[in-house]
């Protein structure tokens, strides 16, 4: 793995597919809603909707498939994703770890989410993980999703930390594209989409786990930081 050549002043954290295993529940909906309208869905064209805006992925729907029924589809696909989440979705192996070790250290943190307000608040509150941010900034909180940089310039204007001394942890391409032109570093933590050789070109740090990117934050907190 590449070290890490800095000590950030902040973390911010993505959410889908990042902290809360969600993206196989998302795309379960989606297909599930196609079979009720009786219609199907490419699984191609799902893998491309991850870690979109929930406008951008309606207009590439609309690109893709202007033969359904975009609005009609996509409501039944929010209330079946509804009732996934008030049940309770997986969290990934490793953030509870990370996160009280960051919050021990008095590390800032936030959550940068595409995900609308409501939902995004839903998911934090179900999952237990918003004890662990005292700042979320959502899809609804911002003019440009991501892969523009608002909605982490937005984040860490909040915490008071400058961009370039931030680090952000994501599993998708739009997220990191999101993070770069923020002027932040990424750690890449993919999900369900592995990086397309695009993605790996831009040169940021890609791991296995989010195990893998507390090792490299462990390196650069060190004992006297600790207790700083």
């Amino acid at each position: 793995m590449m070290k890490l050549d800095f000590t950030p002043a902040a973390v911010l954290f993505d959410m889908d597919g990042l902290m809360i295993d969600s993206e196989k529940a998302v795309m379960a909906c989606w297909l599930e809603a196609a079979d009720i309208h009786g219609v199907t869905l490419e699984e191609d064209l799902l893998h491309a909707m991850v870690g979109l805006h929930e406008k951008l992925c309606i207009a590439l729907l609309r690109e893709r498939r202007p033969d359904l029924d975009i609005r009609t589809l996509g409501e039944t696909t929010d209330r079946l994703y509804h009732d996934k989440v008030e049940q309770g979705l997986p969290l990934k192996p490793g953030i509870i770890e990370l996160l009280q070790w960051l919050t021990d250290l008095g590390v800032p943190r936030a959550v940068a989410t595409s995900t609308r307000r409501e939902r995004a608040d839903q998911k934090l509150h179900r999952s237990g993980l918003i004890r662990f941010f005292p700042i979320v900034v959502t899809g609804s909180d911002i003019e440009h999703p991501k892969p523009a940089p608002d909605i982490y310039l937005k984040a860490a204007n909040l915490l008071g930390v400058a961009p370039q001394h931030c680090l952000v942890l994501e599993d998708s391409e739009p997220g990191v594209r999101a993070a770069l032109a923020a002027g932040m570093t990424p750690i890449q933590v993919p999900d369900l989409k592995p990086p397309s050789p695009e993605v790996i070109a831009l040169g940021h740090r890609i791991v296995g786990s989010l195990t893998d990117a507390h090792t490299l934050l462990r390196a650069r907190y060190t004992p006297c930081e600790q207790g700083a």
